[in-house]
C-alpha cells in the first residue's frame, strides 16, 4: 500500500483549553492526534512528520518555503502517494496556494485543520484528518493540484478562502463552488479545477511584496511609505471592478516609474477586475499607468503569486500573462 506523509505544523487541531490561561493553547503532539486513528487498518501507511507546533498566525514565509521543500522531497519517493499538511486555519489558504505554485509533481497535496479545539464539543479535527487522508489516497485526486479538505468538502487551493470566523463550513470557493465531497468515506468529485498548471517557480520568497486594502477617501501615503521601504511589488485590493480614489493615482505612477510592480484585485468577494472605467482612478486609468489586472484572485493569493513571480525574475509582460491564467 502506498504511504501518505502527514506534515504537522500546529494549529487548533493540536489545541485544548488551558484552564489557568482560560483559552486554547497548543497541547497535543502529532503522535497523540494520530493515535486516535489507530486500529483502522487503512491508516497503517502513515508517515508522521512533526514540522512545527505553531498557531496559524505564527506561520512565516520561511515556513512556507520549508514546507514546500519538505513536500517536494516526500513526493519524489515512489512509495509516497501524497502528503497531508495539518495547519492552522487563519492563513491556511495562503500556505495552500503557495504550495500549489511550488510543488513539482501531480501527486495530491491536501491541507486541513480544525475549527474547534479538542476540548470543545464537536471537535472536527479527527474527521477532517481522516477525510483528508482518504482524499490524498484517491487516484481521482491526482493532477488536481493542492487541495483543501474541511468539513468533508474538497476545494482547490486556487479558489478557496476562509469565509467565517467560527463556522465548520468556513472554507468555500465563492466563485465556482467545491470540487467535490467525502461522503461516508467515499471521495466524490463533481468538477475539475478551473485551470491547472505545474508552475516552474523556484521555491523562494521575499519580504518586500505588500498588500494594501483600498477604502473610501484613501490617499497615497501608504504607497509613499512602501516606496521608502524599497518595495518590489504591491497588490492593491481595490474598489468594485478595479478602481481607486483619484488621490492615489500620482503615488501609484511614481511607484511604477521606480520599477515597483502593482497588481490590482477587488475587495469584493467574487468577480474579476477589469479596466472598464476611464475616469480618474478608474481601472482604465490604472492599466494605462502600468498596473496589472489580477483577475479574480483575492488579495492574499495575488500577493503570493506576485511575490513568487518577482523572486523568479519574471518581467512585467510575464507577470501580466501570469495573472491571465
Amino acid at each position: 500500500m502506498s504511504k501518505v506523509a502527514l506534515i504537522f505544523t500546529g494549529g487548533t487541531i493540536a489545541m485544548k483549553v488551558d484552564s489557568n490561561l482560560r483559552g486554547a493553547t497548543l497541547s497535543l503532539s502529532p503522535s497523540e492526534i494520530v493515535y486516535e486513528l489507530s486500529g483502522i487498518a487503512e491508516f497503517d501507511n502513515l508517515i508522521v512528520h512533526d514540522f512545527s507546533r505553531k498557531p496559524s498566525p505564527s506561520i512565516t514565509l520561511k515556513d512556507m518555503v520549508d514546507i514546500g521543500n519538505l513536500v517536494n522531497e516526500y513526493l519524489k519517493q515512489d512509495d509516497i502517494a501524497g502528503a497531508v499538511v495539518i495547519h492552522g486555519t487563519d492563513v491556511l489558504e495562503e500556505t495552500a496556494f503557495y504550495l500549489h505554485l511550488v510543488k513539482k509533481t501531480n501527486k495530491p497535496v491536501v491541507l486541513t485543520g480544525s475549527m474547534k479545539n479538542s476540548s470543545e464539543l464537536g471537535y472536527d479535527g479527527l474527521t477532517n484528518l481522516v477525510s483528508s487522508i482518504k482524499v490524498c489516497m484517491s487516484k481521482e485526486s491526482i493532477n488536481k493540484g493542492v487541495l483543501v479538505v474541511m468539513n468533508d468538502t474538497i476545494n482547490s487551493a486556487l479558489e478557496v478562502t476562509k469565509t467565517h470566523t467560527m463556522s465548520l463550513d468556513t472554507f468555500k470557493s465563492i466563485e465556482f463552488g467545491p470540487l467535490g465531497f467525502v461522503d461516508q468515506g467515499e471521495v466524490i468529485y463533481y468538477r475539475d479545477v478551473t485551470h491547472q498548471d505545474i508552475y516552474d517557480f523556484e521555491n523562494k520568497t521575499n519580504e518586500d511584496t505588500y498588500l494594501l486594502k483600498v477604502y473610501a477617501g484613501m490617499d497615497g501615503h501608504f504607497i509613499d511609505y512602501l516606496i521608502s521601504r524599497k518595495a518590489k511589488g504591491i497588490v492593491l485590493e481595490t474598489l468594485g471592478r478595479g478602481n481607486v480614489p483619484p488621490t492615489m493615482i500620482e503615488p501609484i505612477k511614481k511607484a511604477i516609474s521606480l520599477g515597483i510592480e502593482i497588481v490590482i484585485v477587488s475587495r469584493c468577494y467574487s468577480g474579476r477586475v477589469l479596466d472598464t472605467y476611464a475616469y480618474s482612478g478608474g481601472g482604465r486609468d490604472l492599466t494605462n499607468s502600468g498596473c496589472i489586472l489580477g483577475g479574480n484572485y483575492n488579495g492574499q493569493k495575488a500577493r503570493i503569486l506576485l511575490m513568487l513571480a518577482l523572486c523568479n525574475n519574471y518581467s512585467h509582460e510575464q507577470i501580466i500573462n501570469l495573472f491571465k491564467l
